[in-house]
């Protein structure tokens, strides 16, 4: 004997207990044909293996079904129902034990549990045909629980996948307020974590209908920016929820429907609103002669069965003399004979061509048949029994049968049939979904599959093509908290909530991200810089001072500047035997007006792109040029101040100052320089340096001193000569006489040194490139400070006043 549970009506009126009397049956309404069509393959598997002389000869199968109304109170009684004796009647029970080895069910995971935890103590193994929670896989609590459907374990990772392949990561989870529905809530939460979906709500369907409470989940969903559902609930739950949402009119959703009802012809007849609906399956197959089966079922045949007649009443919509009383709705409906013919439109009952959860009941009864096979015909040596013993074929326990159901291994139309360790099958999807027929029926279409034996990453194949979304759209509905962000800026979640809800904010200069919605952006190498969209790192911007616009300037006052140093130097050798060319040893003018040329040129040396050898050269060239220019003014200074002081008797100072003494003064004092400099290349000399400090964004390519020591040891000698040469003219400024150089070169060297003093903290603090053009402004405008206050004056009589260029006028004595 076989027991059967399955879910004839798809609702249930609970009537109120208060423990005081006994309860009566729960009262079942909605006959489902679809459900009835299950049952009529269990009764056609078991007629069919009755008949095989191959399959259990000499033993004939019993059945006995019963409706458990898609709700576990319905189960309870459903399942005392199938263990009672064959003399129960309607209101009496427990009885006697019937001879149950196995019971075929139940369809809803709830009804499942309650139907095993009553067998569990009977040790009665069950085999369900469309119970899907994970929470039955567990072999400790569920010891005798089988099922020839994969566990919801694998239907999350195929919802997950799903989810990843269109890019939905806001989405809403309604489930049935039952283990099925909490189970499968874990095992998504779950797979959100490893893809990065974030869920944006959470709602249950209760048990027992509540208008208050179904309002306030469509509420929910409509106020939701989530525009993907995931529902996982049975027929019966789910039908007063779509009443509603057809009720309140709210559109834009796409449904993600579990393998409960994605084939619920009831649902898809009743709501043709939810076409675009998508969900996983079970794998469909073929039973060749159940539909012939499934004709001979009419109310002629089985007058006194009383489902037989709901059958008709749900098909043609009439109901039938024979009837009874208690039917539903029997005086509101016409009257119809019984012998109307069962036609291609009665999808719900006769459709054979899409077989899921029939051809799951036929494997069932099938294993159950195969398993006793192997039990009646064993090998002694190889049972699983103490001391590998043969059961007693006489008198079988359903623990027995539980042993070889844990075993058995058959092919049913070229499929295999056994179960995992835990009473699993082997995880496989088919991807529905609903699409307006050709006749303005709800098809159920399938787009694709889902593999659990396939590699990673290749469970999921998926027609796009052949998908017509919510709405009749052709296009992929988005669902997403917050926009993707696109390369060049980063997420940054929002304080408070999930991960998926995030603010985009553009890299900061200097990283990139090239990768829609990058957590992070990556900074780029040092000697690379982000462009503008911050998407790609790009060589940086390479600073010098170049000829450029300043470069240019720079580079024509230098040429300028050494270029009137020359004409004057051509102008002072012309005249070179006039009194005010030789009033003070001409050759001490020509050596500082070679000089300064030489100081004008060695500004040139800073322009261009710094080298190794043109970063020595620049500090030493300009430093030795400078000291050679002051060298030869201090020791005119000093030539000035001692022509002035012989004049006093007894004073002969002008022998040790002659043009011997002023040429070894200004090799002695250029001397000093050029020992430094030489001490300066030799421990730590200048090199080309790329500072990356100042500005992230580019690379300045400048000079670097090598030693801060050195550098400011050349300059401070600099400055210590014109101090010294200073405070000498400073002393001879008042000396007599109508030209008196001792005033122009305290003019030139005061000049001179405010220009390098004002250098000192410009110098400090110009970046990049500028710090260069300050250098070469502070040697040109000293240069020209020294030309011209020291030449000019001379030039101007030269050149214009010729009738001053005389000794007497030099002297002082004119005649008038």
């Amino acid at each position: 004997m076989i027991g059967g549970l399955f879910p004839m009506h798809y609702r249930v009126e609970m009537l109120y207990w208060n423990y005081m009397h006994k309860p009566t049956a729960p009262q079942c309404f909605g006959f489902d044909p679809r459900a009835f069509r299950w049952a009529q393959a269990m009764r056609f598997a078991i007629e069919e293996i009755n008949k095989n002389q191959n399959l259990l000869p000499n033993f004939t199968l019993g059945y006995k079904i019963y409706d458990s109304c898609e709700t576990h109170v319905a189960a309870q009684w459903a399942v005392l129902g199938v263990l009672n004796g064959p003399e129960e009647t309607q209101n009496a029970m427990c009885f006697a034990a019937a001879p149950l080895l196995a019971v075929i069910g139940d369809s809803g995971s709830s009804q499942s549990v309650v139907a095993s935890n009553t067998l569990q103590p009977f040790r009665i193994p069950m085999i369900s045909y469309f119970s899907t929670c994970s929470c039955l896989s567990d072999r400790k609590q569920y010891p005798t629980f089988f099922r020839v459907v994969p566990s919801d374990d694998f239907q999350v990772k195929a919802i997950a996948q799903l989810l990843q392949r269109f890019g939905w990561k806001w989405v809403g989870i309604v489930t049935e307020d039952d283990d099925y529905g909490r189970y499968a809530l874990q095992g998504l939460l779950r797979e959100f974590r490893n893809i990065g979906v974030c869920l944006a709500y959470y709602e249950m369907i209760p048990k027992v209908y509540d208008q208050k409470r179904i309002h306030e989940i469509l509420r929910v969903m409509k106020q939701s920016t989530a525009k993907v559902v995931i529902n996982f609930a049975g027929e019966g739950e789910l039908y007063p929820l779509l009443k509603e949402y057809m009720d309140l009119n709210i559109t834009g959703i796409q449904w993600i429907a579990s393998e409960a009802w994605v084939t619920a012809s009831v649902l898809a007849s009743s709501y043709p609103f939810m076409v675009g609906t998508i969900g996983f399956a079970i794998r469909q197959g073929k039973v060749p002669g159940l539909k012939n089966y499934l004709l001979t079922v009419n109310p002629l045949r089985y007058p006194n069965h009383t489902m037989v007649q709901e059958l008709w009443a749900a098909l043609y919509g009439c109901s039938l003399n024979l009837l009874s009383s208690t039917s539903q709705n029997s005086t509101q409906l016409p009257t119809c004979t019984g012998e109307e013919p069962i036609r291609e439109q009665h999808s719900g009952y006769l459709n054979t061509s899409n077989l899921r959860v029939t051809y799951n009941v036929y494997k069932a009864v099938y294993a159950i048949a195969h398993s006793l096979h192997n039990l009646i015909n064993c090998e002694p040596g190889r049972e699983p029994f103490q001391n590998s013993s043969c059961a007693n074929t006489t008198n079988i326990y359903p623990w027995e049968l539980q042993q070889y159901l844990q075993e058995v291994s058959f092919t049913i139309l070229q499929e295999k049939v056994n179960f995992n360790e835990k009473g699993d099958a082997i995880s496989s999807y088919d991807l529905i979904n609903w699409q307006r027929g050709a006749a303005g029926n709800t098809d159920f279409v399938k787009v694709g599959m889902f593999d659990g034996s396939k590699d990673a990453g290749k469970e999921l194949f998926i027609q796009e093509e052949e998908i017509v979304w919510t709405g009749h759209q052709s296009e992929v509905l988005v669902s997403v908290c917050s926009d993707s962000c696109t390369p060049g800026s980063r997420k940054a979640v929002r304080r408070g909530e999930p991960l998926c809800c995030f603010d985009c904010v553009p890299c900061d200069d200097g990283k990139i991200s090239n990768q829609t919605d990058s957590v992070d952006c990556t900074p780029c190498p040092e000697d690379y810089w982000s462009n503008t969209a911050r998407t790609e790192c790009i060589p940086k911007a390479v600073e010098f001072l170049t000829h450029d616009a300043m470069g240019l300037t720079l580079t024509v006052i230098s040429v300028v500047g050494a270029c009137l140093t020359a004409a004057i130097l051509l102008v002072f050798i012309r005249h070179r035997n006039t009194p005010i060319v030789r009033v003070n040893n001409s050759e001490l003018s020509f050596f500082i007006l070679l000089s300064l040329i030489l100081c004008f040129l060695c500004a040139l040396l800073f322009i261009g792109e710094p080298t190794v050898w043109s970063c020595m050269l620049r500090h030493t060239a300009f430093s030795i040029t400078f000291s050679l220019c002051i060298s030869c003014i201090l020791s005119k200074t000093l030539v000035v101040l001692a022509a002035f002081t012989a004049t006093r008797p007894g004073n002969n100072i002008m022998k040790w100052l002659g043009p011997k003494q002023q040429r070894v003064i200004i090799f002695a004092c250029t001397l000093v320089q050029v020992l430094i400099c030489s001490m300066w290349l030799i421990a730590a000399p200048p090199f080309p340096f790329k500072n990356t400090q100042y500005s992230r964004s580019k690379i300045i390519l400048e000079c670097s001193v090598g030693s801060d020591w050195a550098f400011w040891s050349v300059l401070g000698y600099i400055g210590l000569l014109a101090c010294l040469c200073f405070v000498l003219a400073f002393l001879a400024r008042k000396l007599p006489g109508n030209f008196n150089e001792a005033k122009y070169i305290t003019f030139s060297i005061l000049i001179f040194c405010a220009v390098w003093l004002a250098f000192i903290p410009a110098y400090v603090s110009s970046p990049g490139k500028f710090t260069v053009a300050v250098e070469i402004f502070a040697i040109l405008a000293s240069s020209f400070g020294l030309l011209l206050c020291l030449f000019a004056p001379k030039s101007y009589i030269i050149l214009l006043k010729p009738q001053k260029n005389t000794k007497q006028h030099l002297m002082g004595k004119v005649i008038k």
